[in-house]
């Protein structure tokens, strides 16, 4: 089995739990997640199987979708619901605080992960490292928020919004800061990640509905191809005289691209109209060197 399940895993559920779901599913051993999602989110994990596990660096995962409410009022030590709270108050801002703050917070913006992700430090998690007792502070990093559509009130001293972002961006943390630019302690409330990279809830398909396809023997039917994510990168088919040459991981001449010889970017590589790997042009601008070659293993 190779190719991609785009699994819609539940609140409570670790990604590694679903990954250890989906190799018992599938009997294959080569399987692991692309982009970790919090034990209590909810929403797009995609699983990758086989073969598909080597193209986890050419996914477009930069592209992340969220929908999540912000609750004023309350601090916790997780920076969500699940937390110990650490500071509160009665104090609930206007609309227009909140917007501010969702403004502030919109583009490049500089961002310490909680003591609860999943961030490293000195080769261990930080909320392994708090679960033990061990104070470790993460390092203030960069990253992209691309918008944030504020939806409106909720019960409680929430705000319900959906935020697109970049790789590596906490939605608990961004939840946090808008509490502070708003001069009130605040949590996340509720996560769903609705998008990763190509990977929406359009093809999303909960546990319960693949463990139904694996008893009936039609899981393997519903993968999506090992190629179906990588539309963002560009194809060449290859001519006749080149198929059997690529297949054995022959290099391949960079003036097989045609217009496109001046492209930098990895390449889609298909050999009678099958999916056969990933080249990138070599340093001296003369070769598409192959990066991966899908061999044909079952």
């Amino acid at each position: 089995m190779n190719g991609f399940l785009n699994i819609l895993k539940p609140p409570g559920m670790t990604s590694a739990a679903v990954v250890g779901a989906v190799k018992r599913l599938t009997g294959e051993k080569r399987v692991g997640h692309a982009g970790t999602l919090d034990p209590e989110a909810a929403g797009v994990l995609p699983v990758m199987i086989g073969q598909a596990t080597r193209l986890f660096d050419f996914l477009a995962d930069k592209e992340k979708t969220y929908v999540a409410e912000c609750a004023f009022g309350l601090a916790t030590d997780t920076q969500d619901a699940q937390g110990t709270v650490t500071a509160e108050s009665g104090a609930v801002p206007t609309a227009e605080q909140v917007a501010a703050a969702a403004r502030a917070l919109t583009g490049d913006i500089q961002q310490r992960p909680g003591a609860y992700s999943a961030v490293k430090r000195d080769g261990k998690r930080l909320y392994e490292l708090a679960r033990a007792g061990i104070e470790a502070e993460a390092p203030l990093r960069t990253v992209h928020i691309e918008r944030i559509d504020l939806h409106g009130r909720t019960d409680r001293g929430g705000w319900m919004m959906t935020v697109d972002c970049g790789r590596g961006t906490y939605i608990r943390s961004l939840c946090e800061d808008m509490g502070k630019l708003c001069g009130c302690p605040s949590h996340m409330r509720f996560l769903l990640r609705t998008r990763s990279g190509a990977f929406s809830l359009d093809t999303a398909m909960p546990l319960e509905e693949a463990r139904e396809l694996a008893e009936r023997g039609e899981l393997a039917a519903r993968l999506l191809s090992p190629d179906w994510p990588l539309g963002h990168l560009p194809r060449l088919d290859l001519p006749e005289a080149w198929w059997k040459k690529a297949r054995s991981g022959v290099h391949l001449p960079l003036a097989l691209l045609g217009e496109d010889t001046e492209t930098e970017s990895p390449v889609r590589i298909y050999a009678d109209g099958h999916f056969t790997g990933i080249a990138a042009p070599d340093r001296e601008g003369e070769l598409l060197r192959w990066r991966i070659v899908m061999t044909d293993e079952t």
